[in-house]
C-alpha cells in the first residue's frame, strides 16, 4: 500500500443498518488466544506464512496451499472458491502473472446464496518483491494468521445458533448473514505504485463480482452488493499502532470496534496494555498507568473527516460503492517495506491483541452472545477428556 491523500466529495451520512450485539464479559473472557499456533518459528497458523511470497511464485503457492489445507482440514462448513486472474507486470518481460485470491464462506445453512449479506474480512497474502528476501510479517502474513484464527474462532458458534435457530421450529432462519474471509493477491507494487502496479487481485476480484449476477429474485444482485462490510487489515502486528477513521459512513462500525478494544482493555484482556495482569503484577507500582489505544478516533464527529485515505485492496470495492472500514496504522510501522519487517521483529502481543480484537468484532456483527462455549464447558469437557484417557470413573 502507498499513503496518498486527497479529497473525496462528500459521503452520505447514512449509516448502514445492521444488527451488532456486543457480547458479554463472560464470553469476552472465554475466547480462545492463537497460543503456539502464532508461534513465528513453528505455529501451525503463522509460520507457514512468514516467508517470501511474491505472487506467481512456487512459496506464493505454498502459502495458498496452507490456507486451502487449513478450511478443507479445519473448517470443512465453509465454502471455498478460488479466484483466477493474470496480468503482465512491469518485471515480468511481458509474460503474464498469475493471481490466485481465496474467498472461504460460512453461510446460513439452505440459504440461497443471492440471499446471504456478508461480513467480508480482508487481508492480502503476497509479499513485495524487493527487497531480496522481503517476508512481509505487519505486510500482511500477521493479519492473515488473524482472520485464520478468527474462522475458527466463530466456527462453532455459528453453527450452534444456526442449529438452535433451526430447532425453534422456523421453516428458515430469521437472518440472512454470513462471514467470508478474502485472502487477496498482488497487492504489492513490482516496481513502483501506480494504478496498474498494484492490487492485481482485487482489481480483477471487484471487477468480476460487479457483473456476476445473481438470479433474478435474490435479495443482492450480485456478490458485490452482498458485501454489509468491508473490513481489511493491513500492516498490523507493531507495537503502539494508531488507526484513524477514514470513512463517514462506516465510523458508526469503526466505533463498534473502537468499543469493543475499551472493554478488553478494562477487562485486563489486552496483554499489549500497560495494565494487563502480568505486567501488573511485576511493577512494585501498582498504580493504574495511561492506556493508548489502537483505535484513537472514536469520538471524532463528521466534522473531523477530511477526505484522506489510503490505496490499499478496498479501493477497487470501495470506487463500486462497497462499504469499507480500513484498519491499517497512520502513521506506517517503522519496518514498512524494510527487510526488518520479518517474524522477530513482530510484537506478538499486540498480533494477539488485534487478533482478539477482530474475534470480537466478528462475534458481535453476527450476534453470537450465548453460542459461544463458556468457561465452564471448556474445562468440563476437557476434564472429560482427562478422566477418559486415565480411566477415571
Amino acid at each position: 500500500m502507498e499513503l496518498f491523500v486527497m479529497l473525496l466529495g462528500l459521503l452520505p451520512l447514512m449509516p448502514l443498518a445492521m444488527a451488532y450485539s456486543p457480547v458479554s464479559d463472560a464470553t469476552l473472557h472465554g475466547l480462545s488466544d492463537p497460543g503456539a499456533d502464532f508461534d513465528i518459528n513453528t505455529g501451525a497458523l503463522l509460520a507457514p506464512i512468514l516467508r517470501p511470497r511474491v505472487s506467481g511464485t512456487e512459496a506464493s503457492r505454498a502459502v495458498l496451499q496452507h490456507f486451502v489445507r487449513f478450511f478443507t482440514e479445519e473448517l470443512p462448513e465453509w465454502r471455498l472458491e478460488l479466484h483466477n486472474s493474470s496480468s503482465t507486470t512491469p518485471t515480468s518481460n511481458g509474460n503474464p502473472v498469475p493471481f490466485v485470491n481465496l474467498i472461504a464462506t460460512r453461510d446460513p445453512p439452505d440459504a440461497a446464496i443471492g440471499d446471504v449479506g456478508r461480513l467480508a474480512l480482508v487481508a492480502h497474502y503476497d509479499s513485495k518483491l524487493e527487497p531480496d528476501g522481503f517476508i512481509g510479517a505487519i505486510d500482511s502474513a500477521a493479519p492473515c494468521a488473524m482472520l485464520l484464527h478468527t474462522a475458527r474462532s466463530v466456527d462453532k458458534a455459528l453453527t450452534k445458533k444456526w442449529t438452535a435457530m433451526a430447532a425453534d421450529g422456523s421453516d428458515e432462519l430469521d437472518e440472512k448473514k454470513g462471514v467470508q474471509i478474502l485472502l487477496l493477491d498482488g497487492e504489492e507494487a513490482f516496481k513502483v505504485w501506480t494504478q496498474t502496479d498494484s492490487l492485481y487481485g482485487s482489481r480483477a476480484l471487484a471487477e468480476e463480482w460487479e457483473t456476476t449476477f445473481h438470479p433474478a429474485a435474490s435479495t443482492y444482485k450480485t456478490p458485490l452488493d452482498s458485501i454489509d462490510l468491508f473490513v481489511l487489515l493491513d500492516l498490523l502486528g507493531s507495537r503502539g499502532p494508531t488507526v484513524p477513521s477514514f470513512y463517514k459512513t462506516t465510523h458508526w462500525a469503526y466505533k463498534h470496534m473502537a468499543a469493543a478494544e475499551r472493554r478488553l482493555r478494562d477487562l485486563g484482556l489486552f496483554k499489549s496494555s500497560p495494565n494487563h495482569p502480568l505486567k501488573t503484577a511485576k511493577r512494585k507500582d501498582k498504580h493504574k498507568r495511561t492506556e493508548t489505544y489502537f483505535l484513537t478516533e472514536a469520538t471524532k464527529e463528521n466534522e473531523g473527516f477530511y477526505g484522506g485515505y489510503i490505496e490499499d485492496d478496498h479501493l477497487p470495492f470501495l470506487a463500486r460503492g462497497v462499504e469499507v472500514l480500513h484498519i491499517i496504522p497512520s502513521p506506517f510501522p517503522h519496518v514498512w517495506h524494510d527487510i526488518t519487517d520479518d517474524g522477530e521483529h513482530l510484537d506478538m502481543d499486540t498480533v494477539e491483541d488485534w487478533t482478539k480484537l477482530v474475534v470480537t468484532f466478528t462475534a458481535e456483527w453476527m450476534e453470537l452472545e450465548g453460542f459461544f462455549e463458556t468457561e465452564t464447558e471448556t474445562k468440563q469437557h476437557a476434564d472429560g477428556i482427562r478422566k477418559s484417557e486415565l480411566d477415571i470413573p
